[in-house]
């Protein structure tokens, strides 16, 4: 008898083809709306989860005693307790390196249209306002040859060292754990305290996972280091940024602009001070919203899945202590 996985993600007929090869599959949609109820009938018989954007907390997970492994289409695994699952001996896997060139992709536009008020303009230019040659008025900023700062240099942070160094010639310093070697030689990248990357760049871009340790790591205190010309780009989550603080920042033109596509509440509520600023750019947590890569990320978790039922080591498992 084949095991049973609850999928609170659409699948691609070929994706869903693959994972009913090896399980029953109970589709549940929307689960965080209507769907709930019925996600909720349906853990006691399921043996595995598979989908985003679902923060399973104990009580959900004393409903699914089966329960041994959980696919996340993501990379970031913020919505879990890991300790928790791992303790139920319960896998989690996400979906790392597919998403990588996509996401920096992502965050060089938010840094390209914030530096060139790219969105502003436009809309300039549709609302049939551009009727004469553009001044000073609204001259954006360059960013070839500027220096780049990247607080966290994961899988993303490199590439977009890679893209900031050889695409634009800008110098690149760094925040992380630890220095990593090989950033340094192919890009020249120099490891900097936070604080003095702060003050040195003038593209601060966000790539850190969200944990007890980086939330909130970017409040006032430290955009007051900031110089007044520097851009703030968070492709990480948005709580790792103290949102009413770089309101405040950007409503008093403390620093030039934000690209944002990340927020401390998603969907960014209608009434979000953030919406009225010319001088920032928000984008609907788009980081990987390419079809290629969500695709590629799916059949990623799909895989992990059926590696997890099958009692193998999934290639991305996050808590290997639970596989133990």
């Amino acid at each position: 008898m084949k095991p049973t996985v609850v999928l609170y993600k659409k699948l691609s007929a070929p994706l869903l083809a693959e994972l009913q090869q090896h399980a029953e599959v109970v589709f549940i949609d929307e689960p965080k709306r209507d769907g709930l109820q019925r996600l909720r009938e349906a853990l006691p018989g399921a043996h595995g989860l598979l989908g985003a954007s679902l923060a399973l907390d104990a009580e959900l997970l004393d409903l699914a005693p089966q329960l041994r492994a959980v696919a996340s289409v993501s990379v970031g695994v913020d919505n879990y307790d890991v300790d928790d699952l791992t303790r139920r001996r319960i896998l989690l896997t996400n979906t790392p390196d597919v998403l990588t060139e996509t996401t920096a992709d992502t965050g060089f536009a938010l840094l390209l249209a914030s530096a060139r008020r790219v969105v502003e303009l436009a809309g300039l230019v549709k609302a049939g306002q551009w009727t004469r040659n553009i001044g000073p008025a609204h001259f954006g900023t360059d960013v070839h040859g500027k220096t780049l700062g990247i607080v966290g240099m994961g899988r993303i942070g490199e590439a977009l060292a890679q893209r900031g160094h050889l695409g634009f010639g800008m110098p690149v310093l760094y925040h992380s754990h630890s220095p990593k070697p090989a950033v340094e030689q192919r890009f020249g990248a120099r490891h900097c305290s936070l604080e003095q990357l702060l003050g040195e760049a003038d593209f601060v871009c966000l790539t850190l996972p969200l944990t007890a340790r980086t939330e909130g790591l970017i409040g006032a205190a430290q955009l007051a280091l900031m110089k007044p010309g520097a851009i703030l780009v968070n492709i990480s989550r948005g709580k790792v940024v103290d949102e009413a603080a770089l309101i405040d920042a950007l409503q008093q033109r403390r620093i030039r602009g934000a690209g944002l596509d990340v927020f401390e509440r998603e969907p960014l509520g209608h009434d979000s001070p953030l919406l009225e600023l010319d001088n920032v750019v928000a984008t609907p947590h788009i980081g990987s919203a390419t079809e290629e890569t969500r695709e590629a990320m799916a059949a990623c978790a799909v895989r992990n899945m059926i590696a997890a039922l099958q009692g193998q080591r999934p290639a991305n498992l996050v808590n290997p202590l639970a596989f133990a």
